[in-house]
């Protein structure tokens, strides 16, 4: 085989090889019904369950933290974080979680805050001040 022929065929299959890596390293979003039936690590963007209380005890377990999130459709499911609980935590407007499915919890290996933004407006009350008819 000549030479430009075997540099071609090295070519396509590392051509092949970094398609193939880039299709596998990419994030795939659902939700808690979509965790369910798969057994891949899925993102799943929702908001923290406020009635129901966190759990977190570091002197127990410093890599556990429990709490439980509903998903953009409204399903709820609690959720298993091993490790410490992020600052602000219950702060945050949203929460994307990186995990899967384990039994009836999700099983999360990473957590992502969207926190309130200290950027927003304060509302500002501004009132019109008319002229007094009798000074004029």
């Amino acid at each position: 085989m000549k030479k430009r022929a075997i540099l071609g065929l090295v070519v396509i299959a590392v051509a092949i090889a970094v398609i193939i890596t880039s299709t596998a390293q990419s994030s795939t979003y659902g939700t808690i019904a979509d965790a369910k039936k798969t057994s891949s690590e899925l993102h799943i963007i929702g908001h923290l369950d406020k009635k129901k209380t966190l759990y977190y005890d570091a002197k127990k377990d410093a890599n556990y933290f429990s709490f439980y999130l509903k998903d953009t459709t409204g399903v709820e499911c609690k959720v298993v974080y091993s490790g410490t609980e992020p600052e602000d935590f219950e702060r945050s407007e949203k929460v994307v979680l990186v995990g899967k499915m384990e039994g009836e919890n999700f099983h999360a290996s990473s957590i992502l805050l969207k926190c309130p933004s200290k950027y927003k407006q304060d509302k500002i009350n501004i009132a019109t001040a008319k002229p007094n008819s009798a000074s004029i």
